[in-house]
C-alpha cells in the first residue's frame, strides 16, 4: 500500500502509523509532500518502510517521471495521513502539482485519508464540500478527534488517533479483496416500455445505485457484468456493460448472465407491466377516456429465486410505505439472500439522488443505516454479503 504524508504537526504520527501497518504484515512505500519533509524527513521513512520516498516525480529525469504510475498501478490502498485542507481540496478538484495529488489520480486503489488541521478550518465550508465531494466519490474519511490541537486551541480536527487510523486501513483492505475471483451480475436502471413508437411507461430510476454496486465490486475484485437500461450514466470501466430497454430484454439478458455467477443483485426497478400491444404508429389524441390495456412482465427476481441454487441473491424494495414488513415479505417470497429496502418516498434519498438510506433484511435480522453517498452505502451492502457469506 502507500502511505501519503502531507505537511502539519500531525506527520510524525504518520512513521507510527507505518511501523504498526508493518506488524500487521502491510508492505508500505511512502510518498511526501515537499512540505511534509519540513516536519519529518525523508531518511526516517525510507528507513522504516526500506524503499525509497516518493517526493520529486521530476528529481530524477524520465525514469521517475512515470513513478506515480506504477506506484498508483501497483497500490491495492491509498492511505494520505494526515491530509490537510489543502491536499484534500487539491484531490476534491482534480490538481495534480506534485508526486501525491499525481498518484491519487492516477490510482484505481481505495482511498482513505485522515484529515488533520485547525478546528476553524476542519468546520470551513469549503473543507466540508470538499470532504463531502470525496465522500460521494467513494474516498474514506478517518473522522479527526476532539481536544487540544497544536496551535492551543480546543475542538474538531485533531488527526485520528493511529490504532483507529491503521483498523481503517486494515478494514479497507480487507474489502479491496472480499470478491477476488467472483463473478457478478448487477442490474441497473429502469426499464422502458413502448406503448407507441412516440409514449412509453418507465419509472424514476436513474441507476445510480446499481452503478455505483458495480463499481464497488469491481473495486473489490470481482468480474462484474453490469446489466442497465437506459440511464444518463457513463458507462463504467473495468467491467461488461449490457445495454437493455425493457423488461423482457432484461430478463433475457440476466438469464443469459447469471449461469455464471456466484452473486446477482438485482438493483433495477423493472417495470411489473407493459402494454399488451405496441400501436405501430403515434396513437392519436381523441376525445373521452382512453384505456391501455396492461399484462404482467417476467418477474426476475422470482425466477431468480426459484432456480437460486448456490447463488447469493440481493434484491431491493423500493417501497413508499410499510418499508420493513413489505421487504420482509418480499425477500421471503423471492428466495432472496439479503433485501435492501429503501424508501423512495423520502426526501433526498432514492430516486434521482446522489444518496439514500436502507435497511438491510437477512435470515438473521435487519441492519438500518442512515442517509449516506450511494457509493459508500454500496460499500456498506457488499461488507453485509461478505459476513454473511462467511457464517454460510
Amino acid at each position: 500500500m502507500v502511505l501519503g504524508v502531507t505537511g502539519c504537526i500531525g506527520a510524525y504520527k504518520a512513521c507510527e502509523v507505518l511501523r504498526e501497518l508493518q506488524r500487521r504484515d502491510v508492505d508500505v512505500h511512502v510518498v511526501m509532500t515537499e512540505h511534509a519533509t519540513r516536519f519529518v524527513g525523508a531518511m526516517t521513512f525510507e528507513a522504516l518502510s526500506r524503499h525509497p520516498v516518493f517526493i520529486d516525480q521530476f528529481a530524477l529525469g524520465a525514469e521517475s517521471e512515470i513513478r506515480h504510475v506504477s506506484l498508483a498501478d501497483a497500490a491495492d490502498l491509498l492511505l494520505v495521513a494526515p491530509a490537510t485542507a489543502n491536499v484534500l481540496g487539491k484531490f476534491a478538484r482534480g490538481i495534480a502539482d506534485d508526486a501525491l495529488t499525481t498518484l491519487f489520480l492516477g490510482t484505481t486503489a481505495p482511498v482513505l485519508v485522515a484529515p488533520a488541521m485547525n478546528v476553524n478550518m476542519f468546520r470551513h465550508p469549503v473543507v466540508v464540500e470538499n470532504l463531502e465531494m470525496l465522500r460521494s466519490r467513494g474516498v474514506g474519511v478517518v473522522e479527526p478527534g476532539t481536544g487540544y490541537l497544536a496551535c492551543g486551541w480546543l475542538g474538531e480536527g485533531r488527526l485520528a488517533e493511529v490504532p483507529d487510523i491503521v483498523d481503517a486501513a486494515m478494514a479497507a483492505l480487507s474489502r479491496r479483496r472480499s470478491l477476488a475471483g467472483e463473478t457478478v451480475v448487477v442490474t441497473a436502471g429502469p426499464t422502458v416500455e413502448d406503448i407507441d413508437p412516440v409514449r412509453f411507461i418507465s419509472n424514476r430510476s436513474s441507476g445510480r445505485m446499481g452503478y455505483r454496486l458495480a463499481e464497488v465490486a469491481r473495486d473489490r475484485g470481482a468480474t462484474v457484468v453490469l446489466v442497465t437500461g437506459p440511464t444518463v450514466l457513463p458507462a463504467p470501466r473495468g467491467m461488461e456493460v449490457v445495454a437493455v430497454r425493457s423488461a423482457e430484454e432484461m430478463a433475457r439478458a440476466v438469464a443469459e448472465k447469471a449461469p455464471g455467477a456466484g452473486i446477482v443483485a438485482m438493483a433495477a426497478a423493472v417495470s411489473d407491466y407493459r402494454p399488451a400491444a405496441v400501436a405501430p404508429g403515434k396513437i392519436k389524441k381523441q376525445d373521452g377516456a382512453q384505456k391501455l390495456d396492461l399484462v404482467r412482465t417476467t418477474d426476475i427476481l422470482e425466477s431468480l429465486g426459484e432456480a437460486k441454487g448456490t447463488r447469493f441473491l440481493i434484491g431491493f424494495a423500493a417501497e413508499t410505505d410499510d418499508l420493513v414488513e413489505n421487504a420482509r415479505k418480499k425477500r421471503m417470497a423471492k428466495r432472496v439472500d439479503l433485501m435492501v429496502a429503501n424508501d423512495v418516498s423520502r426526501n433526498g434519498a432514492g430516486f434521482a439522488s446522489e444518496k439514500n438510506a436502507a435497511v438491510l433484511i437477512d435470515a438473521k435480522g435487519q441492519t438500518d443505516l442512515p442517509l449516506m453517498s450511494k457509493r459508500e452505502l454500496a460499500e456498506r451492502i457488499w461488507d453485509r454479503v461478505a459476513e454473511l457469506r462467511a457464517r454460510a
